[in-house]
């Protein structure tokens, strides 16, 4: 009943974890482990990014101590948003009882993180919204290239994970 967030350095010199794990710790979750980074908007905030699906989260970064305590309920709203079903979100947060933070191995996965901050300025100015459920949201329908060989773009991943998990809408 655990995961992992894999942060950037930047994030680690903010979160100071007591502990940092090793880097190939499977996670119990069916969205699997994530990868986070600070982006330094005003006001500062963190950006997960799920390694499975690619699916992104937003969240305030203040106070940085206690961002993997928090971070569980901001992605319940971004699944919820997404119209995902309310039995795979209350199993998804059962699991979430243990967290661990490590630094970041995927490099696949640290790349679209980075762009997610880009690309995340020109919704912000296109949608004229500031808000970051509305920013997770948005980004999560942009294609990727690791997801071209199955659904495409983050949104459609974890809909397609959560159907191969015989999760009814």
């Amino acid at each position: 009943m655990s995961y992992t967030i894999h942060c950037t350095k930047k994030l680690l010199e903010r979160v100071k974890p007591e502990a940092i794990a090793a880097s190939g710790a499977l996670g119990t979750t069916l969205l699997g482990n994530w990868y986070a980074t600070v982006v330094f908007w005003k006001p500062q905030v963190a950006l997960l990014v799920n390694e499975k699906t690619l699916l992104p989260v937003f969240m305030p970064l203040v106070p940085a101590k206690n961002l993997a305590t928090r971070f569980p309920a901001y992605l319940a709203d971004v699944l919820e948003a997404h119209g995902v079903p309310q039995q795979f979100i209350d199993h998804e947060l059962a699991q979430m009882n243990e967290v661990q933070c490590a630094k970041t191995s995927n490099r696949s996965v640290v790349g679209i993180m980075n762009q997610f901050p880009y690309l995340a300025e020109g919704d912000r100015a296109f949608l004229e919204s500031n808000d970051l459920l509305t920013l997770s949201i948005s980004l999560s329908e942009t294609p990727f290239s690791p997801l071209y060989q199955s659904a495409g773009s983050p949104d459609r991943e974890l809909q397609l994970l959560i159907s191969s998990k015989n999760f009814a809408r």
